[in-house]
């Protein structure tokens, strides 16, 4: 979860510790959704490390939006933001391929 940590420290341009608890708040909700949802869609109980960087852009994004929850837009100053609902839909092409595709057969009953 450290590199986690610091490639979102990076990417966001915190040089220091004053928000870590904040991030790593973020960073472990993030983790449990993915898990939840990947265990709900695809039936796995860990998250694949490739998929690390989802942890990552979507602790970004909630931590951009603190103090903007449950809003859907939001306008200051002439800018506009519209926020998702369902964070994952955005990354749906590439959870898919984890979703066992059901095979279409089933059983047929004569009575």
């Amino acid at each position: 979860m450290d590199s986690i940590k610091q490639n979102v420290k990076a990417i966001l341009g915190i040089d220091d510790d004053l928000q870590d608890q904040v991030i790593t708040i973020l960073i472990n909700n993030t983790q449990s959704h993915l898990k939840l949802w990947l265990k709900k869609h695809a039936g796995l109980d860990e998250i694949p490390a490739e998929l690390t960087f989802i942890i990552e852009e979507m602790t970004i994004n909630r931590f951009q939006k603190l103090g903007s929850e449950g809003m859907k837009s939001e306008a200051i100053e002439g800018r506009s933001v519209t926020y998702r609902e369902d964070d994952f839909k955005s990354y749906l092409s590439i959870l898919e391929p984890y979703i066992p595709k059901q095979d279409g057969s089933g059983k047929v009953m004569f009575f």
